[in-house]
């Protein structure tokens, strides 16, 4: 297996990531920024693999996606959560679905929160062993912090959202799972994100104190401490859903 952990040069504190299995020679790309195609292009060109899947773990808010115009590029198949609404045909993914490529496996889980689409990826190198040792948690789980709820209205009900799929979900993983999130320090998604671009399950349970708050006391938090909307956020939530 190999992964490659990809910060955009020019949004420094946003994450994509590219990953798969050289020996059966396919891949998988995640939450491919519009101006980093190329990029992930030429990774598989130097890697002698193909594309297979092109992954969006939502329709985002910060970024222009380049995840369909990708797919269109290489043949591979776009995918997005069933809950989607984007305005254009994809693969729709369901909870606890597995994508697998090559020895490398992804399974699917639903973490609404930050949106109402929004997943996270959990991995399993079976070159490694059979268990899963990392979970792509994107806008959903940061190192320090957790996504924010409000870029489609209803904060305190997408808080609670969120609230479940971290405690009914994530936090339910075993603890040696690394974190590999889509963002941080900085990002317009998170309030309070660490710089520090991976943790474990383990480590954010026992000393990231949002998850000693009560459900009720998780929503009041998260929907107080909000950072300012990305910037041009309307057009780019329109572009991302093909309008």
């Amino acid at each position: 297996m190999f992964m490659v952990q990809r910060e955009l040069p020019n949004v420094p504190s946003s994450m994509s990531y590219f990953l798969g299995c050289i020996s059966k020679g396919k891949s998988i790309a995640v939450d491919v920024h519009l101006d980093d195609i190329q990029w992930f292009i030429t990774q598989a060109a130097e890697r002698g693999v193909e594309i297979s899947y092109v992954i969006d773990t939502h329709l985002h808010a910060d970024h222009y996606s380049g995840g369909k115009a990708l797919s269109e590029q290489t043949g591979a198949e776009y995918m997005l959560h069933e809950s989607s609404q984007a305005d254009f045909d994809f693969v729709a993914l369901q909870d606890q679905q597995s994508i697998i490529v090559g020895n490398v496996e992804l399974k699917i889980l639903h973490t609404p929160g930050h949106t109402l689409d929004s997943i996270c990826l959990l991995g399993t190198d079976h070159t490694r062993g059979s268990n899963p040792w990392f979970l792509l948690s994107q806008h959903t789980l940061f190192v320090g912090s957790v996504g924010r709820p409000d870029l489609r209205g209803r904060e305190a009900e997408m808080a609670a959202n969120l609230y479940d799929s971290l405690h009914n979900k994530l936090l339910t993983l075993d603890g040696h799972i690394e974190i590999l999130p889509g963002a941080k320090a900085g990002s317009a998604c998170g309030a309070g994100i660490s710089a520090k671009p991976m943790s474990t399950i383990g480590f954010e349970k026992l000393n990231n104190p949002i998850f000693k708050l009560s459900k009720a006391e998780f929503v009041a938090e998260v929907t107080a401490n909000l950072p300012p909307y990305p910037e041009n956020m309307a057009v780019i939530v329109k572009a991302n859903s093909g309008g």
